[in-house]
């Protein structure tokens, strides 16, 4: 009998190797070669060789000059939030994909959508996890009119391309695009090259017949999307859910979109009714202390077009360990410790022997460099066991050179600060509006040192 010949597929890209190694050669990645059997060359599917199809009809070639440039019509979900992260609404012919941990949320939000669509649009939810059954339970569960919403447990994709061709929806969801798997290819559901392939298929389909897409995927360990990245190249908008499953807060991040902004944030409540939106969300990432405590700052970060106030929570400890940890929760750890040595080289305050201790409040991830002068103050704040004034609200970027750096969208920021009650802010001189704001008195420095010398002046 015939050894059956298997290759090595990358989970990461998607890349192909005759043998195992511990790098793929192709993106670097360490740990990620999985054994796969390779498919047999043709195959009677006419989808059997999706790089060989376009995904749109063939156009003729065209000056830029000569082409109308025309927004994207929408249509929105009947949740605002939801309707803010994709960019406005959805868009005819998109595919969206969504992912998140297990149990967080997607599946309720996406059947809260489609039920709100469902009354003026033909809509199809896809299955292939739950039965039919357990979806109804789930849909009495929350109270929603799903009367006009069509439901199909399937996972054989060619079983879903002829009802997408039959029922002609305008918006259909696939839950999950893991658990789906084309005749086509012998590999097993969830592997790299039936996600992939199934991925592609129904991207095309959507191009071709202008039918909404979402797709639901799972995520590895680490938070990201499970399967190769190219699954997030073929689509048009991904999605991210975070925040801990444990508490009743959502936030839905748009990391990549076609049709409008990325980093836009979607905060959602999860009730007994299902996932509502959060119409003032800063009220969730400030902590409320009757008295101004030692070692917390109020900062302005930018998701996106929307100013969020989140309180940064620092906590300086003497370390009895040889080596002083440091660890930071909401935002990135690595830039902690270069904001420590800037602390020391240009303030003069050493942290050498003590633990540091950095937490944002309510689950929110800071991925802007906007964030620096709120952590530095909270952890002076706390070496010195002093608070800071009250109604203090402050952003900008530190540099290793001890300089503040501006931050984007300035008087934005402020505006969202002041229309919350806060009376005092410090901001980088860069950033210092040509308007006074009503009510709010402006501090704006230029340096690391200055910030702390002008703190003082207001104790």
């Amino acid at each position: 009998m015939a050894k059956v010949k298997t290759n090595y597929t990358c989970s990461e890209c998607g890349g192909v190797s005759n043998k195992w190694t511990g790098q793929c050669a192709a993106c670097q990645q360490w740990n990620t070669l999985v054994e796969t059997v390779p498919e047999a060359a043709g195959g009677n599917n006419r989808y059997s060789n999706p790089q060989h199809m376009s995904l749109a009809q063939t156009a003729p070639v065209l000056s830029l000059a000569d082409i109308d440039a025309i927004d994207v019509p929408r249509f929105g979900t009947g949740i605002e939030e939801f309707d803010r992260v994709l960019g406005g609404g959805m868009v005819a012919g998109g595919v969206v994909l969504i992912g998140g941990d297990p149990g967080i949320g997607k599946s309720t939000l996406l059947l809260q959508a489609l039920a709100n669509m469902s009354h003026d649009k033909r809509v199809l939810y896809v299955s292939g996890e739950e039965s039919g059954a357990q979806i109804a339970l789930r849909a009495k569960r929350l109270m929603i009119d799903a009367k006009d919403l069509k439901l199909q447990a399937e996972i054989q994709l060619e079983k879903i391309l002829g009802t997408l061709a039959e029922l002609k929806p305008e918006v259909a969801v696939i839950d999950s695009i893991q658990t789906v798997y084309s005749d086509a290819l012998s590999s097993a559901p969830g592997s790299v090259a039936q996600v992939r392939e199934c991925a592609a298929q129904l991207t095309r389909m959507a191009k071709q017949t202008g039918v909404t897409i979402i797709l639901v995927g799972h995520v590895t360990k680490e938070g990201a999307l499970a399967g190769p990245r190219v699954l997030e190249h073929i689509v048009d908008t991904v999605l991210y859910f975070e925040g801990d499953a444990h508490s009743s807060f959502r936030l839905v991040r748009a990391i990549k979109n076609r049709f409008g902004a990325v980093n836009e944030l979607g905060v959602f409540a999860m009730t007994e009714k299902g996932l509502k939106g959060v119409s003032n969300p800063s009220a969730l990432f400030l902590s409320q202390h009757d008295n101004q405590v030692p070692g917390s700052c109020v900062m302005v970060t930018q998701e996106g077009t929307r100013p969020l106030l989140v309180e940064i929570q620092a906590l300086v400890d003497t370390s009895h360990l040889p080596n002083a940890r440091r660890l930071s929760v909401g935002l990135e750890q690595n830039r902690l410790a270069m904001l420590l040595a800037v602390l020391h080289r240009h303030a003069g305050i050493a942290a050498f022997d003590q633990d540091v201790f950095i937490n944002a409040v309510g689950g929110v991830k800071i991925t802007e460099p906007a964030a620096d002068l709120a952590v530095l103050l909270a952890i002076n704040s706390s070496m010195r066991s002093k608070p800071l004034p009250r109604g203090l609200v402050v952003f900008g970027e530190v540099g290793l050179a001890g300089e503040i750096r501006p931050a984007p969208r300035g008087q934005e920021r402020l505006r969202e600060a002041a229309k919350l009650g806060f009376t005092l802010a410090m901001i980088p001189k860069a950033n210092l509006p040509k308007q006074a704001i009503e009510g709010m008195t402006i501090i704006a420095v230029e340096r690391i040192d200055e910030a702390f010398n002008k703190l003082r002046e207001h104790d």
